[in-house]
This record gives C-alpha cells, structure tokens and sequence, in this order.
C-alpha cells in the first residue's frame, strides 16, 4: 500500500515577460508608492493621511473625521465590497493578479529571491543540494534582505497611526516598536513563507467568487479547440502549428502551479503570466497568438457579446447601489458642518442651588473643530425662561482640528425649572463662518 504524499511541493515560478508581465510590474511599483509615499505626504502642514486611534481622530487630506462620522467608513467599507463584487463580475480575478496585496508582496519576495539565489533553477538546484556554507551564506543573505524589506514595511504601516517623521527619527514608544514587528512578521510569513498557500487554502475570495462568476466574465482559459490533441511531435510537423506543443511552459510561469489547459480553477488568480509564456512560444513557432487568453464563456461557445452584456441585471444593481452609496456619502461630507459639539451631563452633581438662589446644572461640552484654522465658538443656552449661563457671552478657541472639552454652569430660576427634567438646548455658534448647532440637553429641577 502506498502512503499518501503530505509534503507540499514548493513551487519555483519561471520569470516570464510579456505585455500583462509589464502590466503587474506597473502595479507593483504604483501600489508600494502609494503604500510607502503617503505617511510621508504633508497636507496644510500635517500629515495628509493619519489615523489617530489614541484621540479617535482620522485625518485624509484635510477630511477630518471623529466617532460621530463613522457612517462614512461603513459607506466606505460598503463601496470597497460592491466594488469588488462589481469587478469579479465584469473582470474575473484581476484583482488578485495585479493588486492583491499578498500577490504584490509575493512578488516583491520572489525578485529578491532571484536577485540573490538566482533564477527558478538555480533556487530549485540549490534546495536540492547538500549543506555548504555557501548554500546558508545565500539562504541567509536573502533571508536577512526579505526581513529588512518585512522592517521597512512594518514601519510604514505604523507610520499610519503614528506620525512618520517621528518614527523616522526612532522616536517610537514600546507599541508603535510591537507593531513594527509584527506585521513585519506577518509580511514574511505570509509573503516570504506562505506565499501561493494563502490565495489556495486560507482566502476565502477564491472560494466564492464563482458565485459572481457568469457567462460574460473575463477569465483566463485554454483555447482546447484549437489546442487539442497537443503533443510535441506538432513542433517537428512539416504543417503550420497552431496548436499547442506541449512544452509545459505556462505551467512553470504559473504563481500557483495549476496547469490552466485542466480548465478554469478556483487557484487560478488571474494574472496572466501563463499567456505571456504561450505568446512567446507561439511567437517562435510562428503561430497565432491567443490559445491562452483573456476570454469569457460565452466567446468560447462562439457567441458574439450582445451589445447589452453590461446591463446585465448584476452589474446594474452593484453599479446602481455603488452610484448611490457614493452620491449620498459625497453629499454628506460635502454639507457635513465644520465643527461638532457632544454634551454630556456631569453625574456628580445632577442639581445644586447657588448663593442667590438660582438652580445649576453642571455640563461638559465637548467642542470638536473639523477644520485646518483655529476656530473660536460662542456658547449660549435656551428653551427655558431666563435660563443662562454662569459666564455670560463664554468664548472658546479650538485649535485645528482638535478637541477642546469645556466645562459650564447652567443656571435657573426655580419657579420656571420645577421638579423634573426639562428640555433645554446649547447654542454654540462659530465666530469664524456664522454657523449654528443647536444640541439638545435637559435641565433638573427640583
């Protein structure tokens, strides 16, 4: 009886080059130079994108956003997730060839890899070989290069939360060091270790994406019509070849190992990199290009695409929802009032009586300026007779976007504030632009 192989095989990805090659390199270079350009990019200042957890504040290019706006990062949260679906459905699994963040780091991996061990042979060969200080020097060396690229990606994920020029000049506390490292150690482990094993066996995109699959979806396929039978006597045939040679190429490019003559598989994601293989080849044996391609099921059946296959009933509804949720959301941020105002009650003392016999609530305002200007903001109070504040026209200056959290008296007469809790409103205007919130509270009497 034979045992059953657990071993995972390694998989050692040939170089290729090619159109949709050139095509992932570009979105490699574009999305490290978002990822690591932006904690460096200042905005009136400060820096453009930063995510203050410890003051709950996010700050994205001049959009200052408190708890109060969280409405917007659901929005945003609801737009990435119908994009996607919108885009599986349209275009297959571009996403995970070009812009996934694992294929790009796993990329990033493998050319330092090749840089070091060389090309997909030589890795494989060098694996196979016996113990050497030469072999461990190599290992070592691209280990200790992946591990710095892993530092340098943990720092500038830090630099997110907290401000990047600090970290640069090593002024870090005990956190900002912890997370440094471990998504520098996720990195490597996902990226340097795990690699394919993650899109096969922990994503759980791959497993579901046939559910937004149908008829029209671009997917990278095999043309078997004009592939089949394949063989390699074909390439020593006296008749034109067209089909294909059976040189096993487009597996060896493969990032996943699949062989995508098998048929559509849900471990292929899409990155093309076994079409740029078959065109060479075909270039050289002087056949037409396309036997793996770019296709959908339906041009595979020989259907031309009726002109109104993108008013599918799918993409109307993914587009229609994604018009909407982004036209509110715009609209909501666009009108959003430059200043916001929470009022909390003082529970330490829920009435008290003052020297000339007046009522007196106690309160906390917090005032929170959204904008990028110091704003100064008049407090007032209403909603009962003769009803005010202990400091009569109160002034209060807030620094650009920050918080500045104030403490009041509001005080009464105690024939119009009788037992119970009454109604009152906080009137906080913005000297600066004239704006007015009105937040409602409530007066105990007694």
């Amino acid at each position: 009886m034979s045992k059953l192989e657990t071993k995972p095989i390694k998989i050692y990805p040939r170089l290729t080059s090619g159109r949709f090659n050139n095509l992932r390199v570009s979105m490699v270079v574009l999305t490290q130079l978002v990822f690591f350009g932006l904690p460096w990019l200042q905005w009136n200042g400060r820096q453009a994108v930063h995510f203050n957890l410890a003051e709950h504040h996010f700050l994205i290019f001049g959009i200052s956003l408190w708890p109060q706006d969280f409405i917007y990062l659901a929005a945003l949260l609801v737009v990435c997730a119908l994009g996607l679906f919108l885009w599986t459905t349209l275009a297959g699994r571009l996403w995970c060839g070009y812009s996934c963040p694992q294929t790009v780091y796993t990329q990033i991996m493998i050319w330092i890899e090749r840089l070091v061990l060389g090309d997909h042979n030589a890795r494989r060969k060098l694996d196979a070989a016996p113990g050497s200080l030469a072999k461990y020097g190599k290992k070592g060396l691209c280990q200790l290069l992946m591990g710095a690229f892993s530092l340098w990606t943990g720092l500038t994920f830090v630099g997110y939360f907290t401000p990047m020029r600090e970290l640069a000049a090593f002024n870090m506390g005990p956190w900002d060091l912890f997370w440094t490292l471990f998504y520098a150690g996720f990195t490597w482990l996902l990226a340097g270790v795990l690699r394919e094993k993650v899109c096969l066996h922990m994503c759980p995109y791959a497993r579901f994406q046939g559910a937004m699959f149908d008829d029209h979806t671009l997917v990278i396929s095999y043309d078997a019509k004009r592939g089949e039978p394949r063989g390699k006597q074909q390439a020593r045939s006296q008749a034109p070849v067209k089909g294909c040679i059976d040189c096993g190429i487009c597996v060896q490019v493969c990032p996943t190992g699949i062989d995508i003559r098998d048929g559509l598989q849900y471990e292929c994601i899409g990155c093309a990199a076994c079409i740029d293989a078959c065109d060479q080849v075909m270039d050289k044996i002087q056949a037409p290009r396309g036997l793996i391609s770019y296709t959908s099921a339906q041009a595979q059946q020989g259907k031309p695409a009726p002109a109104q296959s993108l008013h599918r009933p799918r993409i109307v509804v993914y587009s229609c929802l994604l018009a909407g949720i982004i036209t509110l959301s715009t609209t909501a941020l666009v009108l959003k009032k430059p200043f916001k105002v929470d009022v909390l009650r003082d529970r330490s003392s829920l009435v008290e009586q003052t020297d000339d016999g007046l009522l007196q609530n106690r309160y906390n305002l917090r005032l929170i300026n959204t904008t990028e200007q110091a704003q100064r903001y008049s407090l007032a109070v209403e909603g009962l007779p003769g009803i005010k504040l202990d400091q009569p026209a109160q002034i209060v200056t807030v620094k650009p976007a920050q918080t500045e959290t104030v403490a009041v008296r509001v005080q009464a007469e105690p024939e119009h504030a009788t037992r119970g809790a009454h109604p009152i409103y906080f009137v906080i205007r913005s000297l600066g632009d004239d704006i007015t919130i009105k937040e409602k509270s409530s007066f105990i009497g007694e």
